[in-house]
């Protein structure tokens, strides 16, 4: 990858990540690994909203996913340099955190 390709790259990466909605995501997946249906009853955002979503974070690296059945499941892609570097960073969302323990998930 030459040097204009990789500026490119990251610029894409760092405007997948200048969403807040998709911040609190990786948040949640912050060691462990989560559903659609999980995402979307805590976040409050629709499935489709969700899966659109996941699709850019899995798009720019971010983000594994695993079909477990009829449910995709999602986690942290831990060979992201960029990941490595920016998890210590990412708050815990409160709000997010207790709605995920009441989650019923899938």
């Amino acid at each position: 990858m030459s040097a204009e390709q990789r500026l490119e790259a990251m610029v894409e990466e760092f405007k997948v990540l200048g969403d807040k909605t998709r911040l609190r995501i990786l948040s949640l997946l912050k060691g462990r690994e989560l559903c659609v249906c999980d995402l979307t009853e805590v976040l409050g955002i629709s499935q489709p909203g969700v899966s659109q979503q996941m699709r850019r974070l899995r798009q720019a690296g971010f983000v594994l996913e695993r079909r477990g059945g009829q449910w995709t499941y999602y986690s942290l892609n831990m060979e992201n340099v960029l990941m490595i570097l920016l998890l210590p960073t990412f708050p815990k969302v409160k709000e997010d955190e207790e709605r995920l323990v009441n989650a019923k998930g899938c």
